[in-house]
């Protein structure tokens, strides 16, 4: 019986290890500034609403990815002010402020879960107007239990392990425009 469990701990771990992953601290600058990747994609919303919380989201997810807790604390109050703007997502503002009120960055970690799922239900009705919203998925993440996250870029950089794991993950949905 251990050697299956062996066995499966060690092909999780291999699911999560790209032979093309860079150096821990090797993170793009512009995630380590928890900026907006570029993407290939610009995605645009049909309501300006939806198109200020994405935005919002995607530099809270880039704060995570970067492992700057003092950043999550910014990005996470500025998405909770777009989210109460919108109706029906003031409880989901609730968990941007609990990210807002620590520099634990596991604890951030583990609001950003319950923030994504939340914001995935969001996205997955929003009328997209312009490129593509990519739903990411890591299975290690929380303890094994896994956790999704939202980018505008097929490029996997995982919020919930940073350099650790960079490129852990993969591509759960594509969200496209609608033509």
């Amino acid at each position: 019986m251990k050697k299956y469990v062996g066995i499966a701990l060690l092909s999780a771990f291999m699911a999560c290890t790209n032979s093309g992953q860079k150096e821990p601290g090797s993170a793009d600058s512009s995630v380590k500034a928890g900026r907006p990747a570029a993407s290939a994609t610009e995605v645009e919303f049909a309501d300006p609403k939806v198109e200020k919380i994405y935005r919002s989201y995607i530099i809270l997810k880039n704060a995570l990815v970067a492992a700057n807790p003092k950043s999550v604390q910014t990005s996470s109050l500025e998405l909770s002010k777009h989210l109460r703007e919108f109706e029906g997502c003031e409880n989901t503002a609730l968990i941007t402020d609990k990210m807002a009120g620590t520099e634990d960055l596991k604890l951030q970690r583990k609001e950003f879960t319950a923030l994504s799922s939340d914001v995935i239900a969001l996205f997955k009705h929003a009328d997209i107007t312009k490129g593509s919203v990519f739903i990411q998925h890591c299975p290690m993440a929380n303890n094994g239990e896994g956790g999704d996250w939202l980018s505008g870029e097929k490029r996997i950089r995982n919020p919930y392990y940073g350099d650790e794991m960079l490129e852990c993950g993969a591509i759960l949905q594509e969200l496209k425009a609608k033509k």
